[in-house]
């Protein structure tokens, strides 16, 4: 059943949701991008990670979030979460209809356009990875490109910095023993197919630096989200023309873990409250 929507306005924030504190790197470029937008942020870090779950604790997770951010006058939703929109983005859609939504999704296809050799190393939770949409996806390009996609499953990263352990040993012997397979394999694109992986970019960047004989791109999909979104309110006459933005973060964790992270990871300090949902 359809969830009614209040009419939507201009000045109303943008929602966007995360298992955890990944989707800041998301919320970093529509930050930057739509300086005069008001952001919601929702870290539902109490249930995270979202990778081992199933399809359909995904669908009714996601649902409740996204209802949770429409309730609190959202004009539009970004699922900053690969897990999420590859499980649940049909279901969001189908439920709130009309609405400006976006996904986010590993970048096979600016990967595939990046390639020199031909082979594309996907860095993603194994859930995201397993997805119908994402193999789908995946077949098509390379039918479409002749690009060979090489998956990689990175178990317990997302938990790593979840924690905080951006550039602890655990977290670099981990990324070594993910990326160097992709790079023997001939990758000379590899893509960052969760909106966590951008925060340990600089230490996947010097593992590529000595390991690859050959320069190595690194993709990462938050820009285009950023731009996809701007398109879609621009579009539906709700872009936000000027004023100060206002920064609001909700999490189903501490709340003091949210605020650190939002001062770590991008040096900023909105309100932030605990909630409970579900």
């Amino acid at each position: 059943m359809t969830q009614p929507v209040h009419n939507a306005a201009s000045d109303a924030p943008i929602g966007i949701f995360d298992s955890g504190v990944g989707g800041l790197s998301v919320l970093r470029h529509i930050h930057a991008q739509l300086p005069h937008e008001h952001l919601t942020y929702f870290a539902d870090s109490g249930y995270a990670p979202y990778g081992g779950r199933s399809e359909q604790w995904l669908v009714e997770r996601s649902l409740a979030v996204a209802g949770f951010l429409f309730g609190h006058g959202a004009k539009a939703l970004v699922v900053a979460c690969n897990t999420a929109t590859v499980a649940a983005i049909k279901a969001i859609r189908a439920q709130w209809p009309g609405m400006p939504i976006v996904g986010v999704e590993p970048g096979l296809k600016p990967g595939a356009a990046a390639t020199t050799s031909g082979t594309v190393g996907v860095l993603a939770t194994d859930r995201t990875l397993r997805g119908e949409k994402f193999l789908q996806l995946r077949d098509q390009i390379a039918a479409a490109t002749n690009a060979r996609f090489l998956l990689q499953p990175c178990v317990g990263l997302v938990d790593q910095i979840e924690l905080g352990e951006l550039g602890s040993e655990a977290t670099e012997a981990m990324l070594e023993k993910y990326v160097v397979p992709l790079l023997e394999g001939g990758a000379d694109t590899l893509v960052l197919g969760c909106t966590h992986y951008p925060f340990v970019e600089d230490i996947i960047r010097r593992i590529v630096s000595e390991h690859a004989s050959t320069p190595v791109t690194l993709i990462d999909t938050g820009d285009a989200v950023a731009r996809q979104l701007g398109r879609l309110l621009e579009g539906a006459g709700l872009l936000r023309p000027a004023g100060v933005a206002q920064l609001h973060g909700y999490t189903t964790a501490g709340a003091d873990v949210l605020a650190e992270a939002f001062r770590g990871l991008l040096g900023l300090t909105p309100r932030i409250e605990h909630v409970k949902l579900g």
